[in-house]
């Protein structure tokens, strides 16, 4: 029995976008992978199936961020049908190996071609022909949200004319966009994360970004990666959004911090060897919460030191932009470990 399921969870991976349409129909495709709530089809974005094969795995490989849970295509067909037996797991994955594919379920061709698209190699080249920040539009963009240029690390570029599409089935648009480009631990690039911004420049109700409906996406291999400012070795702050990373950087320059881009990612961050003491960065809602939770646990079991940084309002941009710089630097100086104080922001701010 166990040769033939391992059988049918190759055969599966071999159309494991068409499986993901069928029983976890309340997610979605986001770059080289599906996302959905959990196995059970619940909607959200806490699970991760991977569509293409990469040196993380194989397609068809799952892992929910939120609970630590992961499994095979196989797994998903019996939690997605509320199975038991294997018996009739394998036999519900042989009778969806036999249906007739519908026009939705894309041939093996298109997914291929789809996942170059939301490719590293795709996003390293996005990245490569963007430009350097000062003097364009991103800067404005970020002086407008109180974040000082100098702190980004030439992780962020701009590009003037980068593609947009709010779905599959409306026409391409082109906007500015602030780039950042998303790293593993080894500092190879594996994805980008692109803000579109409005042309016309910052404004108070959308800061500065574009006026589309999803104005923030990344794309490329991004589970467990991250934007990286400076190079972590036993000290390093994690958070959520580029922009309180970046708020936190203008008050501490040399401390080095990684953007996740969400609580999801966030919770599944991975974490270098050398690590002894992280900061969390908080995000003041139900999804910033599991996620310093459950990053929370994960360090303590690799034995890392984990504190919290909590904002006074929803999150450290906001903080910045209300209270101001002094007031930043002055909240995060009594929450950081005196050791770090005297490293991070007396002498990293002695300019």
């Amino acid at each position: 029995m166990g040769r033939q399921l391992s059988e049918l969870a190759h055969r599966l991976a071999r159309e494991v976008e068409a499986v993901c349409r069928h029983c976890l129909s309340n997610g979605r495709r986001q770059g080289r992978y599906w996302t959905v709530g959990d196995a059970r089809n619940t909607p959200g974005r806490s699970m991760f199936v991977r569509l293409l094969a990469s040196p993380k795995g194989p397609a068809g490989k799952w892992t929910d961020a939120a609970t630590g849970e992961h499994g095979d295509l196989l797994d998903i067909i019996r939690e997605s049908c509320g199975l038991v037996d294997f018996r009739d797991v394998a036999g519900e994955a042989r009778r969806f190996l036999n249906l007739p594919r519908s026009a939705s379920a894309l041939s093996s061709k298109v997914v291929h071609n789809k996942a170059l698209a939301g490719s590293p190699e795709a996003a390293a080249r996005l990245f490569a022909m963007s430009q350097l920040v000062a003097g364009t539009l991103a800067e404005a963009y970020l002086r407008g949200r109180d974040i000082a240029p100098f702190c980004t690390d030439g992780e962020l570029r701009f590009h003037p004319h980068c593609y947009y599409r709010s779905d599959e089935d409306t026409e391409t648009e082109i906007w500015p966009a602030l780039i950042a480009r998303v790293t593993d631990l080894n500092g190879r690039i594996t994805g980008v994360h692109r803000t579109w911004l409005d042309p016309h420049g910052f404004d108070r109700v959308r800061l500065g970004k574009a006026p589309v409906d999803t104005p923030r996406r990344a794309m490329g291999d991004l589970l467990g990666n991250a934007v990286r400012f400076g190079t972590a070795d036993e000290v390093l702050t994690a958070g959520e959004g580029i922009e309180t990373m970046l708020s936190l950087r203008c008050a501490a320059p040399t401390m080095p911090m990684a953007a996740a881009l969400s609580a999801n990612h966030l919770a599944a961050l991975q974490l270098p060897l050398t690590l002894r003491r992280l900061y969390i960065a908080r995000d003041l809602d139900a999804a910033g919460d599991l996620a310093v939770a459950a990053l929370t646990e994960r360090a303590m079991q690799a034995g890392v030191e984990t504190i919290a940084l909590s904002p006074q309002l929803s999150d450290f941009n906001e903080d910045l932009r209300a209270f101001g710089l002094a007031a930043l630097r002055a909240a995060l100086r009594i929450q950081l470990a005196p050791q770090d104080v005297v490293r991070f922001i007396h002498r990293g701010t002695a300019r």
